[in-house]
This record gives C-alpha cells, sequence and structure tokens, in this order.
C-alpha cells in the first residue's frame, strides 16, 4: 500500500517527485512529466509496485538510473500500512501512525531477540514485502537514539547492530539445501540467494530510515544527500575506486563517438583535387564547356591522435579515466600516441598495446614511466619542453592533439610559446580541464592563459565528455 498525498493535491505530490528525479540527473521533459501523470489514472495506486515500475517506464531512459529512482520513490510514495500485531498508544505514538514499541515479550525474550527470530523466519520464506514491513517495524523499535536538536535521531546501523543478519547465514544456509550436502552447485545457489535476502532487508532498513528522516528534515533535503549521482555525473577528480569501474564501461561508446567526430572533421568531399589537365580534355568534347570535371583520387589518411596526459596526484582520477579512454581510442586511430607527464615528460604507448588490461598499464606506467625530473610537483613549462624537445616531429597537420590536465603549474613557467606552437602545427588541438571553469586562473591556475591558445573545454564527468565529444 502506498501511503500517497490525499487526492487533492496528488498532483502536487507527483511534480515534487518528478523536479527531485530531475534534479538529481536523470533528464525528465514535459512530455514525460505528462505521461507520467497519465499514469497515475491508469494504475492502482494502492498498489505499489505497480505505481513504481508505471512510472519507471516512462521517467527513465536508461537501467543505470533505475537505482536513483527507486531511493527518490521509496522517499515520495512510502509503504503507508500499519503493522497489524503492534500495539498503538497515546504514550507510544511516534508521529506517523506506528507504535515504537512491541507488545509485551513473551516469556524470557526481550523484543529484540523476538525480532530476530522473525527475522530468520522472514528470511528463509524470502518474501520481499513482508521484510519491507519487518524493517518498518524493527526501525521504529531499534534504530531511534535520544532525540537532537538537529532531528537526525535514525540509524541504520543500530538496527543492524541489534539483530546481526549477517550471523544468520549458517541458518538459512542449512534451510535452503533441506538436507542436501554441502559442496558444489547446490550451495553455491544457497549462497548466492542468502546473500541477496540479506541485502534486500539491509536496502528495507536503509529506505526506512531515510523515510523517517524525511519525515523529520524534509524530503529534498534527504533526497540530496541519499542519491548518489549517476556514473557520468561523477567529477573525475573525486571519482572512487568503484565509480572508475562503472566509468570504465562507459569509456568504448565515447572513444567511438569522438574517433567518428575527429574523423569527420578530415573530410573534403568523395573526390579528390581538381586534375585540371584531364578536365580540359574532356571539355574538348562539348565545345570547351567542362560539362565533366575529373579530380585526382584522393588519399584517405585514418586520422592521428597525440595524448599528452597529466597524471599527477592532483588529477589522478581525471588522469585515471583518460588512459582508459586513450586505451578505448587505440582500436578506432590508425595512429594513437600517448605521453604522460608530471615535471617531466614520457611516452606510455607501449604499455597499451592490444589486449592490455587498462589497470595493469596504469600501475606499470606509474612505476615505470619517466614522468618525474625532480620532486615530483607539476611543472607544465618543463614538461612540454621535454615533449617538443625529444619527439619534435611527433605533432604534424595530420595529427589532432589533446592536452589532459588542469592547468595548474605550482606557480612556474607555463610553457606557453612551446604549446602555441604544437597547437600551430597540429591539425587540431583540445584541452580538456577537469576543474570547474569559475576556478579557472585561480591560484596556480594558468588554464585562462592556455585557453588563450588552445580550445579549452570543462570536462568535469563523462557527461560533459560526451557534450564535447557531440559538438566537436
Amino acid at each position: 500500500m502506498v501511503a500517497a498525498a490525499a487526492p487533492g493535491g496528488l498532483a502536487g505530490h507527483l511534480d515534487g517527485f518528478v523536479r527531485a528525479v530531475r534534479e538529481a540527473g536523470i533528464p525528465v521533459g514535459i512530455s514525460q512529466a505528462v505521461d507520467a501523470a497519465e499514469i497515475l489514472t491508469v494504475v492502482e495506486l494502492l498498489d505499489r509496485e505497480q505505481l513504481r515500475h508505471g512510472l519507471a517506464a516512462v521517467l527513465l531512459q536508461r537501467g543505470n538510473q533505475r537505482q536513483i529512482y527507486d531511493t527518490l520513490f521509496d522517499l515520495w510514495w512510502p509503504l503507508g500500512d500499519r503493522p497489524q500485531f503492534v500495539e498503538v498508544t497515546d504514550e507510544d505514538d511516534d508521529g506517523d501512525g506506528e507504535a515504537m514499541t512491541l507488545e509485551a515479550p513473551e516469556g524470557d525474550l526481550d523484543p529484540a531477540a523476538r525480532m530476530r527470530e522473525e527475522l530468520a523466519r522472514l528470511l528463509a520464506e524470502g518474501d520481499e514485502e513482508e521484510l519491507a514491513r519487518f524493517a518498518r517495524r524493527a526501525v521504529g523499535l531499534l534504530g531511534q537514539t535520544s532525540p537532537s536538536p538537529s532531528g537526525q535521531s535514525w540509524f541504520s546501523y543500530r538496527v543492524m547492530r541489534a539483530l546481526s543478519p549477517d550471523t544468520l547465514t549458517s541458518q538459512l544456509l542449512e534451510g535452503l539445501l533441506n538436507g542436501e550436502a554441502h559442496g558444489g552447485l547446490a550451495e553455491q545457489v544457497a549462497r548466492g540467494e542468502v546473500r541477496e535476502r540479506l541485502r534486500s532487508f539491509k536496502d528495507a532498513v536503509d529506505t526506512e530510515v531515510r523515510r523517517r528522516q524525511a519525515d523529520e528534515r524534509g524530503r529534498e533535503r534527504i533526497a540530496k544527500s541519499a542519491v548518489k549521482p549517476l556514473a557520468d555525473q561523477i567529477d573525475f577528480l573525486r571519482a572512487q575506486q568503484g565509480d572508475l569501474a562503472e566509468l570504465r564501461r562507459m569509456v568504448a561508446p565515447l572513444a567511438r563517438r569522438l574517433a567518428v567526430r575527429l574523423s569527420a572533421r578530415r573530410r573534403h568531399g568523395r573526390e579528390g583535387r581538381l586534375d585540371f589537365r584531364k578536365t580540359v580534355r574532356a571539355s574538348l568534347a562539348t565545345g570547351g564547356v567542362p560539362v565533366v570535371t575529373h579530380h585526382r583520387p584522393r588519399k584517405i589518411h585514418k586520422p592521428e591522435l597525440v595524448v599528452l596526459c597529466d597524471i599527477s596526484g592532483s588529477v589522478a582520477g581525471f588522469s585515471h579515466f583518460t588512459l582508459m579512454l586513450t586505451q578505448a581510442l587505440r582500436e578506432h586511430f590508425s595512429g594513437v600516441r600517448a605521453f604522460a607527464f608530471v615535471d617531466s615528460t614520457d611516452e606510455v604507448t607501449r604499455f597499451f598495446s592490444p589486449g592490455a588490461d587498462v589497470a595493469d598499464a596504469i600501475r606499470r606506467i606509474g612505476r615505470e614511466a619517466d614522468v618525474v625530473a625532480y620532486e615530483g610537483h607539476s611543472d607544465y613549462g618543463n614538461a612540454l619542453e621535454v615533449f617538443a624537445d625529444r619527439w619534435p616531429t611527433v605533432v604534424g597537420p595530420k595529427t589532432s592533439l589533446m592536452v589532459l590536465g588542469d592547468g595548474r603549474t605550482n606557480y612556474r613557467p607555463p610553457g606557453l610559446p612551446v604549446l602555441a606552437d604544437l597547437v600551430r602545427r597540429s591539425r587540431s588541438a583540445h584541452w580538456l580541464n577537469p576543474e570547474p571553469r569559475r576556478v579557472w586562473g585561480s591560484g596556480d591556475s594558468a588554464a585562462l592563459k592556455y585557453a588563450e591558445v588552445v580550445d579549452m573545454v570543462e570536462c568535469r564527468n563523462a557527461a560533459q565528455l560526451a557534450d564535447f565529444v557531440t559538438t566537436l
């Protein structure tokens, strides 16, 4: 059952939910919002899962948006039924229609022990809806601390510590195996099922804690802290190891699109340059009028790409992603040469052989690449000079140059003349900067100076990189 707004306020409630979904980074247009309103007229509003799936069908475009959507849905459309065997008294009512305590315990078991026994039974049965209702009661009984001025009085860890569901694993496993011998495929399947049921219960507890906090502090405030950004909106500079694993799956399509865009810039039409002599000869048959023109065969060159990547500690997450992008680009460019730098520069193309593991390549770069000349702090000026001196012919009229870094020079010479010469010799040049545009030029940042000689683009996340590729 759904605890929804009153009928007169249902449209406003839906509007707030749609706004929250949009603010979480999921694009929702006017037509989708209209479709969502239409969904409310065709689904059974008291059937919570039917409502969940109906709204998801019109509001979501990609599978990776579902986790954010589910978190917001649970905040805006929480369970609204009251547990049947919980006594409700004026003293015990916590203000949301649910009791804070259970009936008096039977025998010597305290309420937590009784709930633990019930949890074991529900986990053995595997009914997710009943587990969710049990989680509501568990949070009401075990999840609250003493009220504080900030209102942050509900915590998942208190419930999980009191019930210790992980310690029920052996009991649940025995029940699922039903006397079968341990080992083999049956045990693996059973262990997977146990992990899934324990995860489902923990998610239900987290959902209920967020709901109660939202009642105290407001849905909008809780939504901002509870919702994790989509993978393509995570700032490269703040990306964690798990985020990079998700970003790795986004690299291949971005690399393919980037290769297509850079290739398109090289196309000058299907024919090559005009063959004047053949055209004049052919015109003799038409009285000197060049009705038919002849062209020289056009030499088709696959695009060539040179990547200069800052791998200093200040941009570690960004450099990890860009090196993954470099590996993916090798599949689409005839010649991709990758160079990494801190205060010196070294070519790292050799670490990205076909089929090489990206994570292993990045580790090898950290160990083997000669990118530190002095103390290991960023020095763009020296790094650019080393690059120009050691590889003077690598950038030419067929080359697309891409520089990846934050442009923070530690107040050292930025090497603008060297960069300007590289840009002049290349066919096209772009600089992707992982810092927000508003901080360019602040402190030791030379980004605004570099932007005077090269096209500099803010690229803080994969979504902005996709926008850059689209507009290239």
